[in-house]
């Protein structure tokens, strides 16, 4: 119901293989909105309503602050992993897994030049380990970056812009999407794509 509302300004699709195809589009330079399942309770995004990039280039992190957030540049994004590839790129001192988003740990230096938009100023990062367990559909979206990429590691924040709440409904998605700069939105598995001219 809420596509056929916005119909005048987006195109969508059917996606077979909504992982797969989100993880080549993020590969390819993409901003991604990703809505999937119920919605998350606490101070983070963990993969159900989150706006997903490639972590590899270095502009990365501005883009999404100045077209996306609309917020100060400075402000860092964290990385989401598999949990089996965490301890790869990411020094973490002890811990089994970090799957709340909730610790700050180095990420290892001969990492740092292959994430940068994921890793802060002083060398660390915020991270969110991914178990198959957990979240199987984030998990595979990022074992399906990993395969076109080699690095199965994701920019992850919150969806939503500078003093809004996280988009709770598929319209609230819509309305940001449409008046942002992401790319694509990936709802549940519908690929949704503006339309020449549509809301922006």
């Amino acid at each position: 119901v809420a596509i056929q509302n916005f119909r005048a300004d987006i195109a969508w699709r059917r996606s077979d293989c909504i992982t797969g195809d989100i993880a080549a589009m993020i590969a390819a330079g993409a901003v991604v909105g990703w809505f999937q399942g119920r919605m998350e309770y606490g101070p983070r995004a963990l993969g159900n309503r989150s706006i997903l990039a490639d972590p590899r280039p270095q502009d990365m992190k501005d883009r999404i602050n100045e077209k996306v957030k609309h917020r100060e540049g400075f402000r860092p994004f964290a990385p989401a992993v598999k949990a089996e590839d965490a301890a790869r790129y990411f020094d973490m001192q002890g811990l089994t897994d970090s799957p709340f988003m909730l610790f700050v740990v180095p990420v290892r230096e001969h990492m740092r030049s292959v994430v940068p938009a994921v890793t802060h100023v002083d060398g660390t990062a915020r991270v969110q380990t991914v178990s198959r367990a957990s979240n199987s559909r984030f998990w595979e979206l990022l074992d399906a970056f990993g395969a076109h990429t080699g690095v199965p590691v994701l920019l992850n924040t919150s969806f939503n812009v500078m003093h809004e709440p996280i988009v709770c409904s598929p319209t609230d998605a819509i309305r940001c999407f449409l008046h942002t700069g992401i790319d694509v939105l990936a709802l549940g598995d519908f690929i949704i794509t503006k339309r020449e001219g549509g809301a922006g």
